[in-house]
């Protein structure tokens, strides 16, 4: 991101955590406004491009009591019934239109010794983001601060692999996601590196549909496994692939959102877009 960008997103990040602090007080938009040394008409609008809704709807979005009502309820809720009359977009994503791959033993053990890596850095709603690809699919998603940094963790994972700063059409598949419109979503393909069981917890985050929130404890009854909850949140953990892997949309059992390897922050952000994009496409 260019300097203006850096700064508008880190005053929505600070914004963000203002209103997650003080949801309580319910802030109006020219308190939270005033904290980020913005005119509210400007803030209005620099939220909203940001975050995908209005202050005032994100602060309702991402209240704890919301998500303690969210996990609480077995009846029908306005998600799910966005989900169940097949909303156009939305319904492709429910459906699984990521498809994950498996590495080899020998591509496991070796550090991807005979794998060519493509990768680009890019820029997206919720802040930097690097991603990578095998001849196979998208093998790495990563929001990151430092660009650096950021390519070294990328190889550690990798430590044999053959590295090319290249854009592909694995990797703009993979993209598609950020874009409003999601009437062409094509089909995303994941090649990881993961023990068996990581990857069946990582196909059980795929399977949370967008706009609903999930716990560690149910994620291990859906992979029937109950008493792995501790196991699961460190799969969950070592998720490679950010976003389109939604481990974002799990949280602890009390109803708070708890913490996310890409920082607590821009998880709520992802919380409140993907609750905004669903109520405004009902």
């Amino acid at each position: 991101m260019n300097t203006q960008e850096e700064l508008n997103y880190e005053r929505i990040a600070r914004a963000i955590d203002y209103i997650k602090t003080n949801f309580k007080s319910q802030p109006n938009l020219d308190e939270v406004a005033e904290k980020v040394n913005l005119s509210p008409f400007h803030f209005q609008r620099l939220f909203t491009e940001w975050a995908g809704t209005s202050p005032k709807k994100f602060l309702q979005y991402v209240s704890v009591n919301y998500a303690k009502k969210l996990l609480q309820t077995e009846q029908a809720n306005l998600f799910d019934v966005a989900f169940e009359t097949g909303l156009s977009g939305t319904s492709r994503l429910h459906d699984l239109f990521v498809n994950i791959e498996g590495m080899t033993p020998a591509e496991y053990k070796n550090g991807g010794i005979e794998l060519t890596i493509n990768y680009q850095f890019s820029t997206t709603h919720f802040g930097s983001l690097l991603t990578a690809s095998t001849a196979k699919g998208v093998c790495y998603m990563a929001f990151y601060e430092d660009e650096t940094i950021a390519l070294q963790l990328l190889k550690a994972k990798f430590p044999s692999a053959k590295y090319l700063e290249k854009s592909d059409d694995l990797q703009q598949n993979a993209m598609s996601i950020f874009r409003s419109d999601w009437s062409e979503l094509k089909e995303v393909k994941l090649h990881l590196k993961g023990t068996d069981f990581q990857l069946k917890v990582w196909e059980a985050l795929l399977k949370i549909p967008m706009g609903k929130l999930s716990t560690y404890g149910k994620l291990a009854n859906e992979i029937g496994n109950p008493s792995a909850s501790r196991a699961v949140g460190t799969a969950i953990g070592s998720n490679p692939i950010a976003f389109l892997i939604p481990c974002h949309r799990v949280i602890q059992s009390g109803g708070t959102f708890g913490g996310y390897m890409w920082g607590n922050t821009r998880k709520t952000a992802i919380i409140g877009w993907e609750q905004a994009f669903i109520n405004e496409n009902l």
